[in-house]
């Protein structure tokens, strides 16, 4: 269970990320690179941070690249945050897939709106007797 405190962090260190990665990808016009959550540990000593890259076909290679620079992003992110947290935690990141499983899943509900037919939205309902 998340302590109060670890949620402040938490949103704290989302915030700020997602800053830091528009700044980049301002500079790049690359991919779109979204902080979706930030998971602190109980002693606030790692951070594991979940991003959403858009497009979602580069999002492997944009991983690798944000996990090589880590300790530079924590870098920008100390100086940042420096009056708010005594100590920087690490960051470990990872890739959050969840909206290709949502457009997977929205996908998947069109093909089958598709074979099972539409019903007419104009018509009204049969009272139940």
């Amino acid at each position: 269970m998340e302590t109060t405190r670890q949620a402040k962090i938490s949103r704290l260190l989302q915030k700020e990320l997602s800053e830091i990665f528009r700044k980049q990808t301002a500079k790049t016009r690359g991919s779109i690179v979204t902080v979706t959550t930030v998971r602190v540990s109980p002693d606030l000593s790692v951070a594991k941070a979940y991003i959403s890259v858009f497009p979602s076909d580069k999002s492997e290679a944009v991983l690798e690249s944000v996990r090589k620079s880590a300790q530079t992003i924590r870098y920008e992110l100390a100086k940042i945050v420096r009056f708010q947290l005594r100590k920087t935690p690490e960051l470990s990141f990872f890739l959050d897939d969840s909206m290709d499983y949502i457009e997977n899943i929205d996908s998947l509900l069109g093909k089958t709106k598709e074979t099972l037919g539409e019903p007419e939205e104009n018509t009204p309902a049969e009272p139940e007797k």
